[in-house]
């Protein structure tokens, strides 16, 4: 028997702690042509917005680098929390990037070929079982929803 659907400000709660405690979240890019990509990337969720770190050489930074559009989908198949968003190349502060390589178990700062990209989200959604699907949405257009 499935437990009843959680309410959205425990699914609110739920996914702010997946975000702050994950280390890894599936990333999915487009090529230039069109062609999907998808990559494992460790993530730091730092003042509502995702920190990722790539080689700018391989499919997935040359993606986010021509195409400012990403999906980042986190935890299992029966807790899911998907993320689409838009990235932009940035430079973070000490503490951030330092928080970043203590999460991640790797500091790309040293290496001049590791741009970070920062995810801002534009709709988030969170779901375990179907009773969850109809009110996924938990973050839309820039903000949480009630």
């Amino acid at each position: 028997m499935t437990a009843a659907p959680r309410p959205l400000d425990v699914r609110k709660q739920d996914t702010l702690a997946r975000l702050e405690q994950d280390v890894d979240a599936w990333v999915s890019t487009a090529s230039p042509d069109g062609t999907p990509y998808l990559m494992p990337l460790s993530f730091l969720w730092s003042d509502g917005t995702l920190l990722l770190s790539t080689a700018r050489t391989n499919p997935t930074g040359r993606n986010l680098l021509a195409n400012p559009l990403v999906q980042l989908t986190l935890g299992e198949v029966r807790d899911v929390i998907h993320v689409t968003g838009t990235v932009e190349v940035v430079e973070p502060s000490d503490a951030e990037g330092q928080a970043f390589a203590e999460k991640a178990g790797f500091d790309p700062r040293p290496l001049g070929n590791y741009p970070f990209f920062r995810v801002t989200p534009t709709r988030i959604q969170a779901w375990r079982e179907v009773n969850e699907l109809k009110e996924r949405v938990l973050f839309e257009d820039g903000r949480w929803l009630d």
